[in-house]
């Protein structure tokens, strides 16, 4: 059982403690039947799709997703961390569900018109529309104002022309938001539209396999026509929406990170417990003990900093660009510390295909390049470092 006792901190108020609680219940009740679909590339499009649809009826895409009624509502960003730690420690594909539903939607959410909130944001929140996040091009990964997918105005439409790859839910969303370029070189050229996945001219290109199984794939866009409707906010918006969708998301990739870090603790808890070696078990050496303490240390230390970010973005509404940097950062490098020390204490079973921890340090990987590479973290937090120096006394 994962210690809960952070819970405890000034961060949360009584509504986060309860949603921790009432979460951690539902995910022991409902996750384990999704253990197998969920790590078989052959399986883990349609386990995508239910649970979904299982998070949308139970009600917890509301946290990702505002409510119908609240057309214009900010996320609360310490509940987005505490849902995504719980679902990442019970299982990854879940979390993975949970935060595509937010991601794909939050630039409609933040910026766009009352008719595409009435028209979609009911249907994700309550999963019966899956959205997806259309950033990403093969020449234009953590840069985005390389992009070179185009829209151009033509009467009552725009037409869409090029590449997106890396798109996680990728051949199962039924809308995408797509950035493209709609202006001059650069990132104040680029606007984001919503373009559904049937739309004439819009094809699923490629499947990508990767190492930890999950719905990704690489989009073609030729010819592809949408309405003027379908532009969010204004042109040259598309940048700032991206932006302040990722700074939004980013501590909450930390907080999955997190998840991960605690159940590999836990499942190596209970392993130097367990296993002995001569007359003593595993916990017993001080060597064990050790590494038990620096994992405890790394998980804490990022707890810390995810929730910091959390709380001053729900506190204070403003960009908080250094402070999620910063928790993307530290939680997902510690996180692959952490599991790789779980694997170690295992021995051999901690490689054995489907073993949890094996599992685990085959999942996290992935979160240290997507929504910003660690190497981009670090640019931004310096970046912002020298700016806040700026005018400081010498």
């Amino acid at each position: 059982m994962a210690d809960r006792s952070f819970l405890a901190w000034p961060f949360f108020s009584e509504r986060h403690r309860d949603l921790a609680g009432a979460l951690e219940l539902w995910a022991k009740e409902n996750l384990p039947a999704f253990e197998a679909r969920a790590h078989a590339e052959e399986t883990v499009s349609a386990a995508t799709k239910d649970l979904v649809a299982l998070l949308g009826k139970a009600g917890w895409l509301r946290h990702a997703v505002p409510a119908p009624a609240g057309l214009g509502q900010t996320l609360d960003v310490r509940s987005l961390c505490l849902v995504r730690e719980t679902l990442a420690r019970h299982l990854g594909l879940a979390d993975f569900a949970f935060a595509m539903q937010g991601l794909g939607s939050a630039p409609i959410s933040f910026f766009g018109s009352n008719a595409q909130k009435e028209a979609l944001l009911p249907g994700i929140a309550e999963g019966t529309l899956i959205g997806a996040f259309a950033l990403s091009e093969p020449g234009a990964g953590s840069n985005p104002g390389d992009m070179t997918t185009t829209a151009r105005r033509d009467g009552d439409s725009y037409v869409l022309d090029g590449e997106k790859t890396w798109i996680s839910n990728g051949g199962i969303a039924t809308q995408y938001t797509v950035f493209a370029r709609t202006g001059d070189a650069g990132a104040k050229g680029l606007s984001a539209f919503v373009v559904p996945a049937d739309a004439p001219g819009l094809e699923l290109a490629e499947k990508i396999a990767v190492t930890a199984p999950h719905p990704l794939g690489r989009l073609s866009f030729n010819g592809c026509r949408v309405p003027v409707e379908a532009l969010v906010g204004n042109e040259g918006d598309g940048f700032k929406i991206a932006m302040t969708t990722l700074d939004t998301f980013r501590s909450t990739v930390g907080a999955a990170a997190l998840g991960f870090a605690r159940r590999a603790l836990d499942e190596s808890l209970t392993r130097v417990k367990e296993r002995q070696i001569g007359q003593a078990p595993l916990a017993d050496y001080q060597m064990t003990q050790s590494r038990i303490a620096d994992m405890a240390l790394s998980i804490d230390a990022a707890a810390l900093l995810i929730y910091r970010a959390a709380w001053t973005k729900d506190s204070s509404g403003a960009r908080i660009s250094r402070e999620a940097a910063m928790a993307k950062l530290h939680a997902t490098e510690v996180a692959q510390q952490v599991i790789d020390s779980a694997v170690q204490l295992h021995g051999g079973l901690g490689v054995v295909s489907g073993n949890p921890v094996e599992v685990l340090y085959r999942e996290i990987r992935s979160l240290r390049i997507y929504e910003g590479t660690s190497e981009i973290q670090k640019l931004i937090i310096a970046q912002q470092t020298l700016r806040n120096h700026e005018g400081a006394p010498a």
